[in-house]
């Protein structure tokens, strides 16, 4: 099991997104996909999107101005 992680920090949409879901592609199931960013929407965009595609969204923290969100494949 690997963890991808994803920084995307100072990025505006769509590109956390669309770096998000280039990830989750790379990514094996069971690996563990970390991303970092600061823009407001993707943090909302990402959780939805990690649903629609039915996989795993481990959580979502905020520290500060930035966000983290772990997603399982």
């Amino acid at each position: 099991m690997e963890t991808i992680k994803v920084d995307v920090r100072y990025e505006a949409c769509p590109v956390p997104l669309i770096e998000t879901r280039k990830a989750l592609r790379k990514a094996s199931p069971g690996d563990v996909v970390e991303v970092i960013g600061t823009h407001p929407a993707s943090k909302k965009e990402i959780p939805m999107a990690v649903e629609a595609l039915k996989l795993e969204l481990l959580g979502v923290e905020d520290e500060g101005p930035v966000w983290k969100i772990t997603i399982r494949r």
